[in-house]
């Protein structure tokens, strides 16, 4: 009989993002396969509290520093009670002290990139290449990675998140019962935004741009949807109120049912001027058949075929107004989700970290 792989993950983030959604989906998908999963992250981490709401086994552990020395020994514990075979480290901080108590514990060490800002190149900074793989979200991020930080090609790979094309499909969604959930009237137009509220998601574009769009077109009934909580929503509200907006903008706050809202936009749009991986978001709107402007930053290109969206310029008010208006003026984008479903599904990220556990343990 083969021995069951155990992956335990690290996790030292607070926040409840598109990389902390990405982890516990990956769990969860990984266990579906045979794989016994565990995670570390901090007692007040929204993570922690999800991933016990799907029954993974959690420890608490404070994640100081790079140098903590109570979390890489209480690691390390972990590590050797459990039998763990590899630690899958997330974050900068969990990294160091993750991948020390690998090492220490010669077990295999992963670390996933999510963000696609430059990890600095100095010397000292050197726990990504005592990984014995690298997973990033994106091909941009893994060849800035090579490119930067003396990565070997041979060791690091884009798995971009996978998103379960089974829930995100138009035809199980009523369009008309959807819009009601969200109080939206037949002739109204929606435009919408799925992100945490962070400065770099960059919802303060999709503000401007909503005022710029309602005294471009008086005629045409327009409603604009943020959906996501954050750091930066007090900020947004003032904006709203800054523009007289408040009939015309909605925060909706976070939302479970993401394909509900999906089905009920006409426009979707993602502002991001950096950071980004591939876009969870952009991603679920293609499954949705939308139309749908997003900001080439990171790597969102990756998910550009045969003209499926409009990408443009990251922090370009004019063009994501000038984009946004290619749509209310009739146009529509070429709709192909086959093309998301054969290279992005959740089936096809499962799969890919699956043969690399397997790879990394001979």
């Amino acid at each position: 009989m083969n021995k069951i792989i155990k992956v335990l993950h690290t996790e030292w983030s607070d926040g409840w993002g598109g990389q902390e959604i990405r982890i516990i989906d990956e769990m969860i998908a990984i266990r579906e396969q045979g794989i016994e999963v565990f995670l570390a992250c901090r007692d007040h981490g929204i993570i922690k509290h999800k991933a016990l709401e799907n029954n993974i086994p959690v420890f608490t552990l404070p994640f100081r520093g790079n140098a903590d020395l109570r979390t890489l020994f209480g690691l390390i514990r972990i590590i050797k009670h459990h039998s763990i075979d590899i630690v899958n480290t997330h974050s900068g901080k969990d990294t160091w002290v993750g991948g020390f108590a690998a090492k220490l514990s010669s077990v295999k060490f992963i670390r996933t990139r999510h963000l696609s800002n430059p990890i600095n190149p100095r010397r000292t900074n050197f726990i990504n290449e005592l990984a014995d793989y690298i997973i990033t979200t994106g091909e941009s991020v893994r060849g800035s990675m090579i490119d930067l930080n003396r990565i070997k090609p041979e060791r690091i790979q884009s798995i971009p998140t996978g998103i379960d094309s089974k829930i995100f499909n138009p035809i199980l969604y009523d369009r008309a019962d959807c819009r009601h959930r969200f109080t939206l009237m037949e002739d109204e137009i929606a435009i919408g935004i799925v992100a945490i509220l962070r400065q770099f998601k960059r919802h303060d574009l999709f503000v401007e741009m909503a005022k710029s769009l309602v005294e471009k077109y008086p005629d045409k009934k327009l409603v604009f949807l943020m959906a996501g909580d954050g750091p930066r929503k007090d900020d947004i509200l003032l904006l709203v109120k800054k523009h007289n907006l408040e009939s015309k903008v909605r925060i909706l706050g976070h939302i479970n049912k993401v394909p509900d809202l999906l089905q009920a936009l006409d426009i979707f749009v993602l502002c991001s001027d950096s950071k980004e991986g591939v876009p969870q978001s952009v991603m679920q709107a293609l499954l949705m058949n939308k139309n749908i402007v997003a900001t080439d930053c990171g790597s969102t290109k990756d998910l550009s075929n045969k003209d499926n969206f409009q990408l443009i310029g990251a922090g370009n008010l004019y063009k994501l107004i000038e984009a946004v208006s290619f749509y209310l003026d009739g146009n529509n984008s070429n709709y192909d989700r086959s093309f998301i479903v054969s290279n992005f599904s959740k089936n096809v990220m499962t799969k890919k970290i699956v043969q690399l556990y397997s790879l990394i343990l001979k």
